[in-house]
């Protein structure tokens, strides 16, 4: 029998990685963030001076880049060049950079055949901008999960000022609607919901019955 691959994909603040997450570890599956990946390109990217509008400037420095998930009690941990970046990918600063370098075709590549090989190893749940229509397009099960803009403001404004970080709920709604327009109108891999994608809206769900909603899905389709 064949692994089982999930897509989840859906716009930034959206929870996709949360309950992702919790989805993988209720199913025993191996679980990717794609937007991981791309936020260490964005931080190394930012660290190094070069400009989130210099496509060749990004592609040139994709040679020094080697990112690696590794899987510690549990968690997923993200490594640049073996430093430990799960926290210091995880701001507004590098989500911005991280949506410029998602646009450049070159970084896309650099992450593409990483990302299916991952698929190839062993039953995976897969988050990002492009699981579904891009990445991993034949996969048995699919999930568009979104949220409204100002829901998904109101998350990330309490994740931010949870971590002591100085925001406003203002900037950080400006912040979700301008990352949604750069997603939506790139010209490579435009985040959009797959054909066969099953779309979820979690607005008014908790996090407990977003993730039981996901596993519905999941254990649907793998049973249909």
């Amino acid at each position: 029998m064949g692994y089982i691959s999930v897509a989840i994909d859906g716009p930034s603040g959206a929870g996709k990685s949360t309950v992702a997450r919790a989805a993988a570890a209720r199913l025993g599956y191996v679980y990717v963030d794609t937007g991981a990946m791309y936020r260490a390109i964005g931080l190394a990217v930012c660290r190094r001076g070069i400009s989130g509008e210099d496509a060749d400037g990004i592609a040139a420095v994709l040679p020094e880049i080697d990112i690696r998930l590794a899987y510690q009690d549990g968690a997923q941990h993200v490594l640049l060049n073996g430093e430990d970046v799960s926290d210091a990918i995880r701001t507004p600063e590098i989500a911005y950079y991280a949506s410029k370098v998602s646009a450049v075709p070159a970084v896309r590549q650099f992450l593409l055949e990483a990302q299916r090989d991952m698929a190839k190893k062993g039953n995976i749940l897969m988050d990002g901008r492009d699981i579904g229509t891009v990445i991993l397009p034949d996969a048995p099960v699919k999930i568009f999960l979104t949220a409204s803009a100002e829901t998904r403001a109101e998350r990330r404004y309490l994740e931010l000022i949870g971590k002591g970080q100085q925001v406003t709920r203002g900037s950080v709604l400006h912040d979700v609607v301008e990352r949604d327009r750069q997603d939506m109108s790139r010209a490579v891999a435009p985040l959009k919901q797959a054909e066969d994608a099953v779309l979820l809206d979690t607005s008014k769900m908790t996090l407990d019955e977003s993730i039981e909603a996901v596993l519905q899905i999941i254990r649907k389709k793998i049973e249909d």
